[in-house]
């Protein structure tokens, strides 16, 4: 069902093709675009942006059949001529990103007036959809249909409620992944979503040729600068909690208090630079920082989960990332952390959480009644040509 589209109301959504281009004009459809790339969801990506606009501008032309991997690699990323999808998955990675944040954009921004703009799975081709109002003659034949209907569903839903309750007799089983948040949810209390900044320094002055510059001149800027990968992390749990219908809070940066961990659930995403890493020192693996190598450490001895440079630099070719689900022994809430060396890390542990089949498979290795202790899990994650790949593990502990 399209996005916007709400069952029992008056409205329907309709895809825009070809045989049914009257239904909207070629200047909604890049007004819609130009709203789409000013959104929070878009504005901080200028591959997705690209990348957006280069296939909807080609499927308005018509050059739909130039929308192959192999041609938005060459002409959005400035691939070589040599490029070979087969070793490089960037366009697919980058698809899958665009595909969240329009899913994240349309759940806050939908309207019965304006277009939508999705890009399906298996395909590179955008499809726009244009709410009408339906008919008053629709609604009275929908409701006679409705009517004729009824009875067959009747007998079809007491029919369903039998296979249901013999399921669950003989195999009453919650998933995993329902077990793994279900401290966070015993309450209606509103979930704090709480995103990390990072570090960034500026300098007072130029710095003098061949001279070391002098501490003092080193201003730090805080508060103020969020990690791609963070980001991309924040868009993927808070979609999650939305299916989830589970109220929640976003907070950047230091738009957090102690107060709220002691009074409601959290998940803080990409704290291995603030304050709130002394949450984890408790734990036994946390995230380190303080010196090389970088790496993750166990029971505060640097393991082998390190990473061979710095997490700011671009060559970067793997991260580790650690999912701590605990209840505070300071302030008594559930609490979920989801951290990596760098951002890459965060963004590949928030995708596994927020994917039921990731992370029933995750915790396939856990201990036996993990479901209801505390939990961490050590992940490796793979960078390729600046995206993170799906998370494998390498670590649990259970306590």
């Amino acid at each position: 069902m399209a996005a916007g589209h709400n069952p029992g109301s008056s409205q329907d959504v309709n895809p825009v093709s070809e045989h049914a281009a009257g239904q909207v004009t070629e200047s909604a459809v890049r007004e819609e675009v130009d709203r789409l790339l000013a959104s929070p969801e878009f504005r901080a990506s200028r591959r997705c942006q690209d990348f957006l606009r280069f296939i909807v501008e080609h499927t308005l032309a018509g050059k739909t059949g130039l929308l192959k991997e192999r041609t938005i690699g060459i002409e959005v990323f400035r691939k070589p001529t040599s490029y070979d999808p087969s070793d490089d998955a960037t366009v697919r990675v980058k698809a899958g990103e665009i595909r969240k944040r329009l899913e994240h954009y349309y759940q806050n921004n939908a309207s019965p007036t304006r277009i939508s703009i999705r890009l399906p799975l298996g395909t590179y081709v955008p499809e726009f959809y244009q709410a009408r109002e339906v008919s008053t003659a629709v609604r009275l034949k929908s409701r006679r249909i409705w009517k004729a209907a009824l009875a067959l569903t009747v007998t079809a839903t007491a029919c369903l409620l039998v296979f249901v309750l013999l399921r669950s007799h003989f195999s009453a089983r919650i998933s995993a992944y329902d077990q793994f948040w279900f401290p966070m949810f015993q309450d209606q209390k509103p979930v704090s979503l709480c995103v990390a900044v990072v570090p960034v320094y500026s300098l007072r002055e130029d710095p003098v040729p061949n001279q070391p510059i002098p501490a003092k001149d080193i201003i730090e800027l805080p508060n103020q600068f969020v990690a791609v990968g963070d980001l991309n992390a924040a868009f993927e749990l808070s979609g999650m909690l939305s299916k989830m219908k589970r109220p929640y809070r976003l907070k950047i940066g230091n738009d957090l208090s102690f107060r709220d961990l002691r009074n409601t659930p959290a998940i803080l995403v990409g704290y291995s630079y603030t304050q709130w890493s002394e949450i984890s020192k408790g734990f036994r693996f946390s995230i380190d920082l303080d010196k090389r190598p970088f790496g993750v450490l166990d029971n505060g001895t640097m393991s082998n989960w390190t990473i061979a440079t710095h997490p700011d630099d671009p060559a970067l070719t793997e991260d580790y990332a650690i999912v701590s689900r605990v209840v505070d022994v300071d302030t008594h809430s559930p609490l979920v952390e989801i951290v990596g060396i760098s951002h890459y890390g965060t963004e590949a542990a928030a995708d596994l959480v927020a994917n039921p089949n990731l992370l029933e498979d995750a915790l396939r290795s856990a201990a036996p009644g993990w479901q209801q202790k505390n939990l961490q899990i050590v992940l490796h994650i793979k960078i390729i040509s600046g995206n993170p790949s799906a998370a494998s593990v390498v670590a649990t502990q259970v306590w």
